[in-house]
């Protein structure tokens, strides 16, 4: 087991931190849940605590067994290190970019020296354009989302490179949907339910829409090229996240990212 005294906690999730690549996935999964999870999901997520650590020794086996996983230690748990009383929109997608270098523990983004974008995230741009009119970034860097409480999370959160879809069925699905359950439940001190915004991109997205009870929901086809074409352009998710999120009070996202990362 890492003494984890020697690791810092901070560094550890920071992208390419050393700490975290040298300890593992398999490392990880002997930290303590605080040092894995910002405070707020370590309290929610305790109840699949175990299952997390399952986890992340099936990844340390994977890594041991001769597969790149994605994305690396430092990412794998990055949505979780967002503080959970600050979300306020959750984009759901399915599993990390399969492609070496692109998953940053974000669903959606990319790290924004990577060129170019993956093209689901260009269309999104693109629906961006369409919606707000802002204009598409060349980099992939939505950490200005997150930064405004829009939680970015995969509904599976590892994959081995080069193969999508790989570490469906392992134990991740178990622990977004606590995720998820943990988001909806949460409450303003007067015991109304805390504003959110769900907004379901694909099928893997919806299979979420039951643990999401009266939350608003904004679901559409994939920004896939596969599928974009088939209900996602012309869905609107941005403008409409906005004003959801200002019938419960709680203002608006800016969705304009700068335009270099």
């Amino acid at each position: 087991m890492p003494n984890s005294d020697s690791l810092d906690s901070d560094a550890l999730f920071e992208l390419g931190a050393p700490a975290a690549e040298a300890v593992g996935y398999a490392g990880l999964a002997a930290l303590p849940l605080n040092e894995l999870l910002a405070p707020g999901w370590a309290e929610v997520l305790a109840p699949a605590e175990g299952q997390l650590r399952d986890v992340l020794r099936f990844l340390g086996d994977e890594v041991s067994g001769g597969h790149a996983v994605l994305p690396p230690p430092s990412s794998v748990l990055r949505a979780f290190r967002q503080p959970l009383a600050d979300v306020r929109v959750l984009i759901v997608g399915q599993d990390p970019y399969p492609t070496p270098g692109h998953a940053v523990g974000l669903s959606f983004a990319v790290d924004g020296a990577t060129r170019p974008i993956p093209r689901s995230l260009a269309n999104i741009y693109k629906e961006l354009d369409a919606d707000l009119g802002l204009p598409p970034r060349i980099h992939g860097d939505l950490g200005g989302w997150a930064d405004q409480g829009v939680l970015l999370l995969n509904r599976v959160l590892s994959v081995r490179a080069g193969a999508a879809g790989s570490h469906r069925n392992k134990g991740w699905e178990a622990i977004t949907a606590a995720a998820i359950s943990a988001l909806v439940n949460r409450t303003t001190p007067s015991g109304a339910p805390a504003p959110l915004v769900a907004i379901l991109w694909g099928k893997d997205a919806e299979t979420v829409r039951p643990l999401l009870g009266a939350t608003p929901v904004i679901a559409s086809a994939h920004p896939s090229p596969l599928s974009a074409a088939r209900g996602f352009f012309g869905s609107r998710p941005f403008s409409r996240a906005n004003t959801l999120l200002r019938e419960q009070g709680d203002g608006t996202v800016d969705w304009e990212l700068p335009p270099l990362p």
